[in-house]
């Protein structure tokens, strides 16, 4: 009898959750960096032998595993972009300067990615990459579909609520979430039974997404896999000094830029940032998607100090316009070498216009996987053949790894540099992140969700003093 009457008691005075079922050792835990990286050797030994033995069933199976994996990723990416932009919108009415924040954000944004295309001309004008590869125009084979900025700006709106969910048309996508978000803070408390079904939405998705997230090892098989199988090594090597191009823009910005920022801009250790914000840019490596990403990269900038309110406005908006790597550095190189294969001269006007297209029309690329729209943006504005698209596809896998990881990287990094500087940075709580496992973030997703797992903390209020807040904001879970 004691016993039972004990036991609220001991449930109320304790947060500690029941064990149940057969646990993995922790020591027997495979670490998620190592999945990957045994998944991306795997893929590389099965592609191989598929392609060397000419075995069709194992490219269909790479193949197929691939292909699911990143089905998986996009069924979630047109909910996941609308719940997000929404709430993410109405969160910063629980931020000071929101104004501000938001102004300073997308002035950051606009300056890294000038930066990043700056490299990206340069490492082109100096390598030539298009010259010696024995490509010709007859090689290439013009898309589908070109992107222009007649399609991209009349393409914002769209002309009815479906279309853009089924043919995941993710700047419209995030033009209605914006409207939402807005008609909501306007409408007041008759809209908060909206916002808490989003936000339930949301975490939903979120749990779903993260489930996706687990397989990646294995879709990184199927994707590496086919990768080696269908393309092979000698269709790499014509493409090597553009492939190093792209890889040595991305590292030097990823690398070189970004900590420079941290150091001299925000004030901060560039090593802590990056242990803080590893398992986001590993799992981007992997998955390719900026949007898939998402919730990692949300979670790992609260982790390094970042405010949640702010946070989860910045994120969310940087997977869908933040594109170093895709609509930075990609389509600066990728635009001199088509003109090379072409037989094009670039002067200093076409430089200037691949500027302005990088910066502006960052958000055709919209998060998703590969970045063929906002190459045929570039192209298109230059008057560049649209063949030159059909040359790049075969090689954008191997491509897009890389630059999807400089895109969550600067996804993570601005929010981290406008925190410092608007001093609402928790700079304990970045000097206190370190390079813990993905696994961590599931276990505390539950605490995300209500903003801290600290009783003491979660009495603050919204309106508490601006050199309070940033302590108070930062989950302890993490």
């Amino acid at each position: 009898m004691s016993a039972n009457s004990a036991t609220p008691a001991d449930k109320a005075g304790t947060t500690e959750k029941p064990q149940s079922g057969f646990r993995i050792p922790k020591f027997l835990k495979i670490p998620f960096w190592a999945q990957i990286l045994g998944g991306l050797v795997l893929g590389v030994l099965l592609g191989w032998l598929a392609r060397s033995q000419d075995i069709s069933w194992l490219v269909t199976t790479l193949s197929k595993v691939g292909d699911t994996f990143i089905g998986l990723l996009k069924l979630a990416v047109a909910p996941l972009v609308f719940f997000a932009i929404l709430v993410s919108i109405t969160n910063l009415r629980k931020v000071n300067n929101a104004a501000r924040l938001a102004t300073r954000t997308l002035l950051w944004f606009m300056i890294t990615s000038l930066i990043a295309v700056a490299i990206g001309l340069a490492i082109g004008l100096l390598t030539n990459p298009g010259s010696g590869t024995g490509l010709t125009p007859k090689d290439g084979k013009a898309p589908d579909h070109a992107g222009s900025w007649i399609d991209f700006l009349t393409g914002i709106i769209p002309t009815d609520v479906i279309t853009p969910f089924t043919q995941l048309n993710v700047l419209q996508i995030v033009f209605m979430a914006a409207v939402a978000g807005i008609a909501v803070l306007k409408i007041g408390d008759k809209a908060q039974p909206i916002l808490e079904l989003s936000e339930s939405v949301l975490a939903l998705l979120q749990k779903a997404l993260w489930w996706v997230i687990k397989l990646s090892p294995i879709g990184t098989i199927g994707l590496i896999g086919f990768a080696i199988a269908d393309y092979g090594w000698n269709l790499i090597s014509k493409y090597a000094t553009f492939t190093a191009d792209i890889y040595i823009g991305c590292a030097l910005v990823l690398f070189g830029v970004y900590p420079l920022l941290l150091a001299f801009v925000a004030k901060v250790n560039p090593l802590q940032f990056f242990k803080g914000a590893w398992p986001a840019i590993q799992l981007a490596f992997v998955s390719r998607s900026s949007v898939g990403t998402m919730p990692i990269t949300q979670k790992v900038t609260e982790r390094l100090g970042v405010p949640k309110e702010y946070t989860s406005f910045a994120v969310p908006f940087g997977a869908t316009t933040k594109m170093d790597g895709c609509a930075a550095i990609y389509p600066s190189i990728a635009a001199i070498f088509v003109a090379q294969i072409f037989d094009v001269n670039l002067g200093i006007k076409e430089y200037l216009l691949i500027a302005f297209v990088s910066v502006v029309g960052s958000a055709a690329t919209a998060g998703l996987t590969g970045a063929t729209v906002m190459l045929t943006l570039t192209l298109s504005t230059l008057g560049l053949p649209m063949e030159g698209v059909g040359l790049l596809l075969a090689i954008d896998p191997v491509l897009d790894m890389m630059r999807t990881a400089t895109n969550v990287a600067g996804q993570a990094l601005v929010p981290v540099v406008v925190a410092a500087r608007e001093k609402i940075l928790d700079r304990e709580a970045y000097e206190r992140a370190s390079a813990s496992s993905l696994e961590e973030f599931d276990s505390s997703e539950s605490t995300d969700s209500v903003g801290s797992s600290d009783s003491s903390d979660s009495s603050g209020s919204a309106d508490a003093p601006e050199d309070a807040r940033p302590s108070r904001k930062v989950p302890a879970a993490v």
